[in-house]
């Protein structure tokens, strides 16, 4: 056989084969019975075998037939669910993604543009919000959260553990005494989070000695306030690094002392387990996970693994 195949006349041979018919083939291809008995002639020249025999009740697969239109008809067919899912991937669709505020608006909303132009046809909207919603109430496709992902009766995916670092304003780190060992940040103010623990459990971490200073300071519920505080030079904030990695990267932060302490908390992709997804979250979770990995995107320090 050539190098070209007649997939015309394989196409009239499986509709006809399909409904014993040459009008029905005809009706299913879209064209006249006419141009389904030419194909059908030019393939049977070509192959040299006659693929169907005539009856009083119209055609039946010939022995040469019945032996291939089996495998014929399944290819066709697969051509066909393939052409939908394209059909179903070109109409527009909405994709609602649910984020942690600090990560919604440091991480992933200056990066939605390059999901937006590989995938144009999705349109994507983007919440903030601490709380982890009902997904199908709310019409939540992706939900993305920091914790233990332990979500019940949902579908987690770990993405990254990022790292907490010791940062502060450059103006503020001239005009104090120099910060040479974990200890010395005792001697600058020290910003908190909402439960006043993270000091604390950084210290611990690191085997050394509790201080009632550890808790001391202004707390703040999110990241992205810690960040604006110690930018203006309120003190030092202990910060996830991907959260702060514009500020180091620009120099409106620096890295107070270069001992980082990996979290056991990870960020989790969390969806419905129903089965009922958007067609584009594997899209997404592809881009996602790329971006993720990618070290201009990922900032200033690696993103350590939780293991």
């Amino acid at each position: 056989m050539g190098a070209v195949l007649p997939l015309l006349g394989l196409r009239a041979f499986v509709e006809t084969g399909r409904h014993g018919s040459l009008t029905a083939a005809a009706d299913a291809m879209g064209v006249t019975p006419g141009a389904i008995s030419q194909q059908l002639r030019q393939l049977q020249e070509r192959l040299g075998v006659s693929l169907f025999d005539r009856t009083r009740h119209g055609v039946v697969l010939s022995a040469a037939g019945a032996r291939v239109y089996p495998e014929l008809l399944q290819a066709f067919d697969q051509i066909a669910q393939s052409l939908q899912t394209l059909e179903r991937w070109e109409t527009r669709c909405t994709l609602r993604i649910s984020a942690a505020p600090s990560f919604a608006a440091q991480w992933l909303a200056p990066r939605l543009g390059a999901f937006s132009a590989l995938h144009p046809q999705v349109d994507v909207q983007l919440d903030s919000s601490a709380a982890l919603s009902n997904l199908r109430r709310d019409g939540v496709d992706i939900a993305i959260r920091h914790g233990l992902g332990r979500y019940p009766g949902l579908h987690a995916e770990h993405l990254m553990a990022p790292v907490l670092l010791p940062v502060a304003s450059p103006a503020l780190l001239a005009g104090a005494p120099t910060v040479s060992s974990v200890q010395d940040c005792l001697q600058l103010p020290l910003l908190q989070d909402a439960d006043r623990s993270d000091w604390r459990l950084w210290f611990q971490a690191l085997d050394l000695p509790v201080d009632e200073r550890l808790e001391r300071g202004p707390a703040f519920d999110d990241d992205l306030l810690l960040i604006r505080a110690a930018v203006a030079g309120q003190g030092i904030a202990l910060v996830r690094d991907i959260h702060a990695a514009e500020e180091l990267a620009n120099g409106r932060l620096q890295v107070v002392i270069d001992q980082p302490w990996p979290q056991a908390f990870a960020y989790y992709a969390v969806t419905r387990a129903d089965g009922e997804a958007n067609a584009a979250i594997p899209a997404f979770m592809t881009w996602l996970h790329a971006a993720l990995m990618t070290p201009q995107e990922a900032g200033t320090h690696t993103l350590q693994d939780a293991g």
